[in-house]
């Protein structure tokens, strides 16, 4: 067994999401979002160099020797199957594992409202799951993954890296390829993947606008494509697209978008009110008419009007998920002041004084 089993299975009978190790500190645990030291010395280099290497195969070891950064799956016998991402930094060696369940999430169990499962039952199109790193991105395509797989009888082809999730065929045949294992690169993935009839394409990061525009392809000639982009609203997602895009290709991109982006599924991580674990607060975008014309018309600032008042299409702001979690009493709502995009509705639910602004009175110091 290798020895950083030992530190992967005390972190998960703690119930952490993620094992940090790096030379000069102990072990941290990522515990509910927050950062916690496992009582242990601090790491060498030798001896963490020696723990990662029991993982490595000889070609991972060679990248790494050369200065290359590793991003790969590892199962542990004793703790479940992480995804692993080995770095250099200025003090040396360091590596984060980041735990992914056996079993993948459905959607209801994850919590998310039931216009993403109609977003999902699209035979065509392309549908986003954004937000910043490690807000659970990754869990909620593979509950869609998942959804589509108990549903309906097609071609499932996933392009990862590292692959998380394993899916085992249900209804649906599910082929999983890896960057860096099956294939060099998602562009590549993509490319192939037109060839290798799928009805529904998962692309793990739409990295750079080589990707973005297979993506926008595959949609366009009949699939479903399920991508992901590191955007914090629904509208930077779609300013993002666009700019990726030669100045010369962007009008195209804009028509491309109206007619074939089904939704945007934007979603951050908050706090439980009861602190013990975090949840999943998501903003949606529905694709309808009225957010077409306002994106071949270069209005995107307007969209999020149209979103406010779409909630019988399923759409939300990230404000309004985030008043009606705390209504519900399922969210933190200091934890939820931070993420608000205007945070002075969120004023009157704050608990703690410290967080809100200080008021200057006059003459006051």
């Amino acid at each position: 067994m290798p020895r950083i089993d030992a530190f992967l299975k005390l972190g998960r009978e703690q119930g952490c999401s993620d094992i940090h190790l790096a030379v000069g500190v102990p072990p941290l645990l990522r515990m509910n979002g927050d950062i916690m030291p496992i009582k242990f010395r601090e790491l060498g280099e030798r001896e963490l160099q020696g723990y990662l290497f029991e993982l490595l195969t000889e070609n991972q070891r060679a990248d790494f020797r050369r200065g290359e950064d590793l991003d790969f799956s590892y199962m542990s016998e004793e703790a479940g199957r992480f995804r692993v991402n080995v770095f250099r930094k200025s003090t040396g060696i360091g590596a984060t594992f980041r735990h992914i369940p056996m079993q993948t999430p459905s959607l209801s169990e994850l919590g998310l409202p039931p216009v993403i499962n109609k977003l999902a039952d699209h035979h065509q199109g392309m549908l986003l799951v954004t937000g910043s790193t490690g807000t659970g991105k990754s869990t909620t395509l593979a509950a869609i993954i998942d959804h589509i797989n108990r549903q309906r009888a097609v071609n499932i082809l996933t392009l990862e890296d590292p692959i998380e999730f394993v899916h085992q065929s249900r209804k649906a045949q599910v082929v999983q390829r890896e960057v860096g294992t099956h294939l060099p690169d998602f562009t590549t993935g993509l490319r192939a993947a037109l060839r290798e009839d799928p009805d529904v394409i998962m692309v793990g990061e739409l990295r750079d606008p080589e990707s973005i525009m297979m993506a926008m392809v595959a949609a366009e000639t009949g699939h479903l494509v399920l991508g992901t982009l590191h955007t914090t609203t629904a509208i930077k997602t779609i300013d993002r697209i666009i700019d990726a895009l030669p100045a010369e290709q962007r009008e195209q991109g804009k028509s491309f978008l109206s007619q074939n982006l089904r939704g945007v599924v934007t979603q951050i991580l908050v706090k439980t009110a009861d602190g013990r674990g975090r949840r999943a607060i998501v903003e949606t975008l529905v694709m309808n008419h009225a957010i077409g014309k306002l994106l071949l018309a270069d209005k995107t600032h307007q969209i999020p009007s149209v979103m406010q008042t779409g909630r019988d299409q399923g759409m939300q702001l990230l404000d309004q998920a985030l008043l009606e979690a705390i209504g519900r009493k399922e969210i933190d709502p200091n934890d939820a002041y931070l993420y608000a995009q205007d945070k002075k509705q969120f004023q009157r639910f704050v608990t703690d004084a410290e967080l809100l602004p200080r008021i200057h009175t006059p003459g006051g110091h």
